[in-house]
């Protein structure tokens, strides 16, 4: 039998919080106890580094730094944490250029909470 891997913490990188609520409402009933959330990539940054969150939702439209920029750092950080890419621009280059990165996945906006429990779901087996 399979240990399950319960996730616990998150950070949510996204400069429109009511995109961060809905994911923070999402996280929150999959039993995701600690969410830390930031409106810009600095902010994110310091965040990840202070506290190396298991999960990572990365919008890469930022208004200081390429989300792509923070998902490489992140996984130099910590190469277990799993970073999921979000953007309302799904173009083959954003895609490519997230799972080079080491992305687990790319979410397009906007996204229903659906999708975001399977990916969630998915580390878990």
């Amino acid at each position: 039998m399979q240990a399950q891997h319960t996730y616990t913490s998150a950070l949510l990188v996204d400069d429109t919080s009511s995109v961060r609520d809905y994911l923070r409402q999402i996280l929150a009933q999959l039993g995701i106890t600690t969410i830390y959330e930031a409106a810009d990539g600095a902010t994110a940054d310091q965040l990840f580094a202070h506290y190396h969150p298991q999960l990572v939702f990365l919008d890469i439209q930022l208004p200081d730094i390429n989300g792509k920029v923070l998902l490489k750092r992140f996984k130099q950080l910590d190469e277990q944490t799993k970073v999921f890419m979000v953007s309302a621009y799904s173009s083959v280059e954003n895609l490519k250029d997230a799972i080079a990165g080491g992305a687990k996945a790319f979410v397009v906006k906007p996204f229903s909470a659906k999708r975001i429990c399977n990916l969630v779901q998915s580390l878990q087996h």
